[in-house]
């Protein structure tokens, strides 16, 4: 997931504000070498670096509720080598310069050994100079701009994702849309003011081999969607794509469907949130289709099965996509400590990046060479705004 990518080079100056050695960086036998923060004492420091308040506070809670469950469990269960997880959240405000801020204080003030989040790419983006100064990793749940992990050809050391990136969802839904709905004409109205949106339509663009009848745009914020829905409703197409967030998504849904626009409606993980049936109304969520990270109705293993029964009488409510993806985030930070050297960010790292066969409740991912997971992605169908199926897509 991502919001509109802002003020990076404001992080940047942050960063250069910051100043001084990171965190716990010291030395390892005698070694000079940074390591960014290392565990100190019986505890064992982990960041939430979130959206809890803001325009996607929705989805940054959801996460915050699927860490802290990772957390309860593995704690439970005796911890990391004999030693508690403590669970360091703070709200990054939905904004990208706050977020800077806020690795900066995990890392040099808290001194956590790892951080999770943030939930979208802008502020993802915008804390990558921060994190890479002090050497510790962050893994973001749901950030998916493809170029989080890769900026230039050039891999960012300490930054890894757990959910897929866009170019990959674009394919899925062009593929599902021609092959599944089989739909030879489509219509994509997206966001342009942001890079998520855009990176879904280009990728969508570039798979689809059927014909684009038409490409609108519209902007983050925008409340009223008739002109471009008139503009396309008596047009000859088969799919409508939809690039967004669910708060503009939802808004072009009720609008289509009360103007009586029934053919089926795609779009990507930025619709896996409950909030779009609020704004969309359950009445007019009919033949729609999402990419999502996790869902119910997959196909699933104990182990998820077990997943959904603890967060279910904890926050008495199902689990979501991004509370699932948090959820994994901490458990992909056990498994590597567990393994790790030793007990700092850099070993953490070196771990991470060696992640194979990780059996996570959204699949079982391998992470590849550009610290992205290889996994399946879910294509979930919604009727009467209930997920009534859940078709699960091999990479």
């Amino acid at each position: 997931m991502k919001k509109l990518t802002g003020l990076l080079f404001a992080s940047m100056l942050l960063l250069t504000a910051c100043g001084g050695a990171p965190g716990g960086g010291g030395s390892v036998g005698g070694n000079s070498a940074v390591i960014g923060n290392k565990v100190d004492g019986d505890k064992i420091k982990i960041g939430l670096n979130l959206e809890l308040s803001g325009p996607v506070a929705g989805y940054g809670n959801q996460e915050k509720e699927g860490a802290e469950l990772a957390v309860k469990e593995i704690n439970a269960d005796g911890g990391i080598k004999g030693k508690q997880i403590e669970l360091v959240s703070k709200d990054n405000k939905s904004d990208t310069a706050e977020a800077a801020t806020v690795t900066a204080n995990l890392t040099t003030k808290d001194k956590v050994v790892a951080i999770v989040g943030p939930a979208t790419s802008g502020d993802t983006k915008a804390i990558i100079p921060n994190t890479t100064k002090a050497k510790v990793p962050t893994i973001t749940p749901s950030a998916t701009d493809d170029s989080i992990t890769v900026i230039n050809d050039k891999v960012q050391e300490y930054v890894f994702r757990t959910g897929f990136q866009d170019s990959f969802q674009g394919v899925i839904l062009a593929n599902y849309a021609q092959n599944n709905l089989k739909a030879k004409n489509a219509i994509i109205i997206g966001d342009v003011s942001s890079d998520y949106a855009k990176g879904l339509t280009k990728s969508f663009k570039e798979t689809y081999k059927g014909e684009i009848v038409a490409d609108e745009k519209f902007n983050q914020k925008d409340k009223d969607f008739k002109a471009v829905l008139t503009k396309i409703k008596d047009q000859d197409f088969d799919v409508l794509y939809i690039p967004g967030y669910y708060e503009e998504a939802g808004l072009i849904i009720k609008q289509a469907r009360e103007m009586g626009i029934k053919q089926p409606i795609l779009g990507a993980d930025g619709f896996s949130d409950e909030k779009l049936i609020d704004v969309a109304d359950a009445k007019n969520m009919n033949d729609i289709y999402y990419t999502a990270h996790f869902s119910e109705l997959a196909p699933s293993s104990d182990r998820v099965k077990a997943f959904i029964e603890n967060y279910t009488k904890d926050y008495k409510k199902a689990p979501s996509s991004f509370s699932a993806l948090a959820y994994d985030s901490v458990y992909m930070i056990k498994d590597s400590l567990e393994k790790a050297k030793d007990l700092d960010s850099q070993s953490l790292t070196d771990e991470l990046t060696k992640l194979k066969d990780f059996d996570g409740v959204t699949g079982k991912m391998s992470m590849d060479k550009n610290h992205n997971p290889e996994k399946a992605v879910v294509v979930v169908k919604v009727e009467n705004g209930k997920q009534v199926s859940a078709d699960v897509v091999q990479p």
